[in-house]
């Protein structure tokens, strides 16, 4: 057998430590945010100043359409998504409005309701359940007197938190920069201009003078030179991730991705499938760098599992942008095994978000396993309901075990058979190869003959060229079906 194939097999590549989810938790749990806790501390590091502060903050939706139970799905959903992001909830407000206000997103009159809101609760931050212009924000923040952000900023602020790789963090500061460069505005002093002028004796002199340049249209080239330099760090990282994708593609493994919302327990499954260790948290967006694992069929057919970040409804488009390269790998898999938690208010809302993310990035039209997860938190009215509407979906629960032994078997008969149907015959003195028949692809039959190992296999193609010379018969070739 020739020497290339056993170097070019890429999968043992993957890091199997069961104990990173353990520690990443740790470390996040260790810098949780604690009610009350001051934060006049002199004894941390500024970024550690920055985690421990805690944000007093008041919700703030616009109800145009669907039902009231859907206006407050989505401020409920805000309001984890805050205390994701390590702020403590207040109060919230929805107004009902055939559209959002053009200048401050509200009516004048809940301004007004929301200011005295802030100030009667000592809030410090106002959060608006949509995305706001840059002139929204501004009006918004002159009318209120605190900090005003929106939906898309918040999900950002999560994701620069929980950001771990390099490839998720130049993601998520791109993602960033995309959303800040249209919202720059400048105050006071910051508007003066940069050498232009009159320069005088305390200036740059001759070839200084000139129209000058603002503060903020320094912030804004600096901010696009780096855009640019993260784009191409990023086109850097997706060559890598596309090169290892290959590799497991010529040897014919297949691939698993598991997708679904946010929070919908795909990492608790990954861990329950693989004995991953990945983490796990009750948080939204808990993970962002995507893990890959190695497992096998029953008979011994070896594939892959990557689990995904999560997705969630008015998913940021720059997030989507950013996270393109990322979120191909769902795009390039054989099976999307997608996870709903069965336990949501709205598990339906969660399915057409999930489909409405794939279907950007490309996705959509790849075989899908519906898996209902956490059927040990939902009730039994709804158990029932999603069993009607959703009759192919397997019904788990990746805390209790339940249904995980009807999920693997499910998962197994969807992957695509090896391409290559053959029989051959395989001399004793070359057991490497009958071993490599087992790994990578399916052995039909098996004979013991005087001069060798006669087989009946079906295996992919890089393998069928390397069993050709012991073959017996004309090599079948089969299309992959799921």
């Amino acid at each position: 057998m020739p020497e290339e194939f056993d170097a070019e097999f890429a999968v043992d590549d993957f890091d199997d430590d069961d104990t990173q989810g353990d520690l990443e938790l740790a470390e996040r749990n260790s810098l949780r945010r604690v009610a009350g806790l001051s934060t006049e501390l002199t004894d941390v590091t500024e970024v550690e100043y920055r985690q421990l502060r805690l944000e007093r903050v008041v919700l703030v939706g616009v109800w145009t359409d669907g039902t009231i139970a859907d206006a407050e799905n989505s401020l409920a959903e805000l309001a984890a998504l805050a205390e994701t992001a390590g702020s403590q909830v207040l109060d919230a407000l929805i107004q009902r409005r055939s559209r959002p206000d053009q200048a401050t997103y509200i009516g004048r009159g809940k301004v007004d309701e929301i200011h005295n809101i802030v100030m009667a609760n000592g809030a410090d931050t106002v959060i608006c359940d949509g995305e706001l212009s840059p002139s929204q924000l501004r009006k918004l923040e002159t009318r209120v007197k605190v900090k005003v952000i929106d939906r898309t900023a918040l999900i950002l602020d999560i994701f620069a938190q929980h950001a771990k790789s390099r490839e998720g963090k130049a993601q998520v500061e791109l993602a960033q920069l995309q959303y800040l460069l249209p919202r720059l505005r400048g105050w006071g002093e910051s508007l003066s201009r940069q050498a232009g002028g009159r320069v005088g004796s305390q200036g740059g002199g001759i070839g200084a003078r000139g129209p000058g340049e603002t503060k903020l249209e320094t912030d804004r080239r600096r901010i696009r030179t780096r855009i640019s330099r993260l784009r191409r760090d990023i086109v850097a990282m997706k060559t890598m991730r596309t090169t290892k994708r290959a590799g497991r593609r010529r040897h014919g493994i297949p691939s698993v991705s598991i997708a679904g919302y946010t929070n919908a327990g795909k990492s608790s499954l990954l861990n329950q499938l693989t004995g991953a260790g990945v983490l796990v948290e009750d948080a939204l967006f808990a993970t962002l760098d995507p893990t890959t694992r190695k497992t096998m069929t029953a008979d011994g057919r070896i594939f892959t599992y990557s689990d995904t970040v999560g997705f969630v409804r008015h998913l940021p488009h720059q997030l989507i942008e950013a996270f393109r390269s990322t979120l191909e790998e769902v795009g390039e898999s054989d099976l999307i095994v997608h996870v709903v938690d069965g336990s949501h208010p709205d598990p339906e809302q969660q399915m057409r978000s999930v489909h409405e993310v794939l279907g950007e990035v490309g996705a959509d039209k790849l075989p899908e396993l519906l898996v209902v997860n956490k059927i040990d938190a939902a009730d039994e009215e709804t158990m029932l309901r999603l069993k009607r509407q959703w009759p192919g979906a397997i019904f788990v629960s990746a805390r209790t075990g339940a249904g995980l032994d009807d999920l693997r078997i499910a998962i197994e008969s969807k992957l695509p058979r090896p391409a290559v149907e053959m029989r051959v015959l395989v001399p004793y003195d070359h057991g490497e190869l009958v071993a490599a028949v087992h790994d990578r692809g399916e052995v039909l039959s098996s004979d013991h003959r005087d001069t060798g190992t006669e087989l009946w296999v079906r295996v992919p193609e890089f393998l069928a060229a390397t069993l050709r010379p012991y073959s017996i018969g004309e090599p079948v070739t089969t299309e992959r079906s799921h």
